[in-house]
């Protein structure tokens, strides 16, 4: 067990927690699983360099790690992180959120976006694909915008910045969409095409509704006071009219978003995680072929 309890305590969430059994159970044998991949990735990646003598170039290898609102993915994109940090051949483990790649608010509004944001249409699209392809062409430096949830917005003045990492974590509601194809034929990248290995974490419709009104009801208490956010309003509501807006949120945009753009993606992943009602992972499906 390389991660100690004070380390999990740090990785997890909000309103879940990471407990030792499921990071034995699941998470190491998963990033060794990956550890796998990784390894033979970059062997393949040395014979070709070494065949073509084009230099000694470095190939990241980038893991999409998709799933709704609530569901978990920043948690287990942290824990796979540390883990995978620890393995010797690939110590250098980003991890990119593409809350990033959203249009500023400003811009949403100008399109009428403001509530379908975290829709497909929502994204900066070309933004996103350009940095994947920097990234994957192992440019020495690239750089992720940053999204706060406390304002609720892209934040113009700061960066992710990446710097030859051997794995990328690519982590998002949508990541795992196809583009639609052009009629012309001309040639359009998913952002999915950069990806090595994907992961989709499931779980049952209320479930994650639960977890997104207690997430809500949590933020009240504590991030929602601070009067720059941009819920602030929401801080002085009673626990009965907080309860029926999250309700809302999460029945108007969030369930919506899941089950005609989400879900859909799932069977497109390399391996998916099965929560149960405490956060746990209960099944693993990994696509063999």
């Amino acid at each position: 067990m390389p991660l100690t309890e004070a380390e999990l305590e740090n990785l997890s969430g909000l309103t879940e927690r990471v407990s030792t059994e499921e990071v034995v159970e699941v998470y190491l044998p998963l990033s060794r699983l990956l550890n796998l991949y990784v390894e033979s990735l970059q062997e393949l990646h040395g014979s070709t360099t070494a065949f073509l003598r084009n230099g000694d170039g470095k190939m990241p290898f980038i893991i999409g790690l998709a799933g709704s609102v609530a569901v978990g993915k920043s948690t287990t994109g942290r824990v796979l992180q540390a883990l995978l940090a620890r393995w010797p051949s690939h110590p250098r483990v980003e991890l990119v959120p593409t809350d990033g790649f959203l249009f500023p608010n400003a811009a949403l509004e100008a399109r009428g976006l403001m509530t379908r944001k975290g829709f497909p249409e929502s994204y900066d699209l070309p933004r996103l694909l350009n940095f994947l392809a920097a990234v994957k062409s192992g440019h020495e430096r690239t750089e992720a915008p940053v999204y706060s949830h406390l304002v609720y917005d892209v934040l113009a003045d700061q960066s992710i910045e990446i710097e030859r990492p051997d794995i990328v974590i690519v982590e998002g509601l949508n990541v795992l969409q196809p583009a639609k194809l052009p009629k012309d034929g001309a040639a359009i990248p998913f952002v999915s095409d950069f990806f090595d290995f994907s992961i989709y974490i499931d779980a049952a419709d209320e479930l994650i509704e639960s977890w997104y009104v207690e997430r809500f009801l949590r933020l009240r208490q504590t991030a929602f006071r601070d009067p720059a956010s941009y819920f602030h309003r929401y801080a002085t509501l009673s626990e009965e009219d907080a309860c029926k807006i999250a309700l809302s949120l999460w029945r108007t945009i969030n369930l919506i978003n899941l089950r005609e753009n989400i879900l859909p993606t799932r069977q497109r992943a390399d391996l998916i995680l099965h929560k149960g009602a405490d956060h746990a992972v209960e099944a693993v499906d990994l696509r063999k072929l």
